[in-house]
């Protein structure tokens, strides 16, 4: 509780902080700028329905600390590139727009007009559309992204990285491979009805903390829960929920009834020993396979030549616990997996997910209550984006929302996420455009990505604070302040609201309170408008209309997306809807057969080799994403420092480096070019054995572009090789340089608490 609200008196004051938490994530107030998880029904919320990090994400977007044309008069970008991403964040909001022109030493400020021609000048003089790139992340508005895919190929490309290409494309390539949609099949009824919940490869305490909740709901009915992990998360072992008084005052609840200590990328492996016993025991749902799904005989004939000796390899558990794991998924009714980045940043993250799915259609676990696939998505819009076309490949509602409003869409596909950084590294992609996030921070490979954005002819970023892409300018650079979730936003036609679309599907209105931090903001919705005009001042397309009426841009949604059909009235009683998923409406898989696919995956194992640690990259408690909120990570005991690297304690014995030792952190990849971590302090730690963990985005200089998912192109953050080295006096002395990167390291602290109430 103290540490949720801390934040919010510090940065906001007492009556401003309760004013607006106690609109977070209520009918008729905003919904958090944090994760996707999903919000109870209305009347079933609590007065205090938000996480620790929520309250944090709120306080960091409703400070009152701005920063204003006389902070960057007084701040060179060299200067500001030497900073933390922590101390970048806590400078507060930016008040007015400004630019970097070439060989200028400090941004300046700019006026809106001018900002727009500066960049529809620089898109029309370009030889090609497809020489520019429009990324967004998932805090964007629907309408916003609507928009702002809409503006993109009226300009002529399908140039549209996201940050789902970085987190769960995964997901929906090996979902639309196996069920037909490439999103989760559960509500948040269904979590709350379940027998039994799989939690693979997923943090709930830090990541999705309100997941928690839902998981306690389930635990007091009955439900059992394996969590498979390479480190003990404290939230998955033992949770203290504030909303109830043994929580506040006892030991908390046991959640994980089995916890299986994985090595990093078993979870494939893990899923074959499963299908395997499963269809030796006979534990499958026969007329469910008959009469849905395809593959089975394929399926069943691979996994009788299943390896056991590679399935122990590759998990470093024994087969007891796999065993006594799957004899729990056979004699459940209702059995949910979630999963989260621990699954989809791996190199064979489409097929271990495409297993996870194999075995949920054996046991007929689609289609019914209490039971299906959950990935949990990380941003709270990220899947919005996604549902209204933000997307490399086209969607095929596109033609008809070209025949309503009188373009021709561009045919050739875009770029994702490493193509792009790609594509302006070797010079094919010349105008960057971030509608929110923090690419630089977010992308693999820090120091090529750095290099690409700095070879552009023009960055444009579109921002509510500072981050370490602000520091990393193209030839010229613009910074453009937006309006956040927790403000009002004022159009001519009246006050306005935007939706999104959480983690399970369910769209919802979010209205912010506050006045703005300054009067010089627009929002995001008028920035893609006001955008577009500039760039394309003879389309038919009637932008103005939009950013006047966000009513006009959901009418447009609702003639072209599925699943959106009365939009407007559907979203404007507060409660929302959940959008149509006939896997798990009505057992109905849109796949060509119309039937789901059970599907055969090699199994590879990593074998790491001797005095090389499996890497990957995890985030700390006080941390979103790339929002560095403090220094600590108590659920870890990490203490005022972010460099370190949390080894097992055996293995350093192994390697014969001392706890606490100060190393480089060195990626080994085919390419020879060598990507080192500087100055990191080791940590004993009980992870998985020959498993290493660090956070991002420290680490993310070690995560080469080549290295990705094969199918989704996403990058293999969990499936880094590495070597540890005695960190050199240069490293040393730039690691102590650094605020922040002397911590200290005590022992975990246990049960982890859902934040304040």
């Amino acid at each position: 509780m103290i540490h949720g609200l801390a934040p919010g008196l510090a940065q906001m004051g007492v009556r401003r902080s309760a004013r607006t938490l106690l609109k977070l994530n209520q009918v008729g107030g905003f919904d958090c700028p944090g994760c996707a998880w999903p919000e109870p029904g209305p009347g079933e919320r609590h007065h205090a329905e938000f996480c620790e990090n929520g309250a944090k994400a709120v306080a960091e977007e409703a400070t009152l600390r701005r920063v204003t044309p006389e902070f960057f008069a007084a701040h060179p970008v060299s200067s500001l590139a030497e900073r933390s991403d922590h101390w970048l964040g806590q400078q507060g909001r930016i008040t007015s727009p400004v630019v970097l022109r070439p060989g200028a030493t400090h941004y300046s400020p700019i006026s809106w007009d001018d900002a727009f021609e500066l960049v529809g000048s620089t898109l029309r003089g370009l030889d090609s559309p497809d020489r520019a790139a429009f990324y967004t992340s998932g805090r964007t508005s629907n309408e916003a992204a609507f928009l702002y895919q809409l503006f993109a190929r009226a300009y002529g490309t399908n140039n549209l990285p996201d940050c789902s290409n970085m987190c769960h494309e995964s997901s929906g390539v090996a979902l639309t491979q196996t069920i037909g949609v490439g999103k989760g099949s559960v509500t948040l009824d269904d979590i709350h009805q379940a027998s039994l919940l799989v939690v693979v490869g997923q943090n709930p305490g830090t990541n999705h903390p309100r997941m928690l909740t839902a998981l306690e709901a389930a635990k007091r009915k009955g439900a059992k829960i394996i969590a498979v992990n390479p480190l003990p998360e404290a939230g998955l072992l033992r949770f203290r929920n504030p909303q109830r008084p043994s929580g506040v005052i006892g030991d908390g609840t046991p959640l994980a009834d089995r916890y299986l200590q994985i090595r990093v990328g078993g979870d494939l492996a893990l899923f074959q020993a499963f299908g395997s016993l499963l269809l030796e025991w006979g534990a499958v749902d026969k007329s469910f396979v008959d009469d849905h799904t395809s593959g089975f005989d394929e399926y069943s004939a691979a996994l009788a030549e299943l390896d056991w000796s590679d399935v122990l390899d590759a998990t470093g558990l024994d087969r007891g616990e796999i065993v006594e794991a799957a004899r729990m998924l056979a004699s459940s009714d209702a059995t949910i997996v979630c999963w989260a980045m621990g699954l989809t940043q791996r190199r064979d993250s489409v097929a271990a997910i495409r297993e996870i799915s194999n075995v949920q259609l054996l046991r007929g676990m689609i289609g019914k209550p209490g039971a299906g696939l959950c990935p949990v998505r990380g941003h709270s819009n990220v899947q919005g984006d996604r549902t209204m076309g933000v997307w490399h490949e086209t969607p095929k509602w596109m033609p008809s929302l070209a025949s309503r409003l009188g373009f021709e869409p561009p045919a050739r596909r875009g770029y994702d996420t490493v193509e792009t950084i790609r594509a302006m590294r070797d010079g094919a992609v010349r105008v960057f455009f971030g509608l929110g996030g923090n690419f630089a921070a977010a992308t693999p490979d820090t120091e090529v990505t750095l290099a690409a954005l700095r070879a552009c002819e023009l960055t444009v970023h579109v921002s509510t604070k500072l981050n370490r892409s602000h520091t990393v300018p193209g030839r010229t650079a613009l910074i453009l302040p937006c309006l956040g979730r927790t403000e009002r936003d004022a159009q001519r036609s009246g006050e306005q609201f935007v939706t999104v679309e959480d983690s399970m599907s369910a769209v919802h209105a979010s209205r912010g309170t506050l006045p703005p931090a300054s009067e010089d903001l627009l929002s995001e919705v008028a920035i893609v408008s006001r955008l577009a005009r500039a760039t394309l001042p003879s389309s038919p397309i009637p932008w103005a209309t939009y950013e006047d009426d966000y009513r006009a841009v959901r009418e447009q949604i609702a003639a072209v997306v599925p699943g959106f059909t009365d939009y407007e009235a559907r979203v404007a009683t507060g409660a929302g809807f959940t959008l149509p998923h006939p896997p798990r409406d009505r057992r109905q898989f849109p796949t060509p057969s119309g039937r789901a696919n059970l599907v055969v995956n090699r199994l590879e194992v990593t074998r790491i080799p001797p005095g090389r640690l499996l890497l990957q990259t995890v985030r700390s408690h006080d941390q979103y994403n790339t929002t560095i909120y403090g220094l600590d990570d108590r659920y870890r005991g990490v203490h005022n420092g972010r460099r370190v690297i949390f080894v097992n304690p055996k293995d350093l014995a192994a390697l014969g480096v001392a706890d606490g030792t100060l190393v480089d952190i060195v990626s080994e990849w085919s390419d020879g070019h060598e990507r080192r971590a500087a100055g990191f302090r080791v940590v004993g730690y009980p992870s998985a054995r020959g498993c290493a963990a660090t956070y991002f985005p420290e680490a993310n200089v070690l995560v080469p572009l080549d290295s990705t998912a094969e199918g989704s192109n996403t990058p293999a953050s969990k499936s880094i090789i590495v070597h540890l080295e005695p960190a050199t006096s240069g490293s040393a002395a730039t690691a102590a340089a650094t605020p922040g990167s002397t911590p200290t390291a005590s022992s975990p602290s246990a049960p982890a608490s859902f934040g304040p109430a």
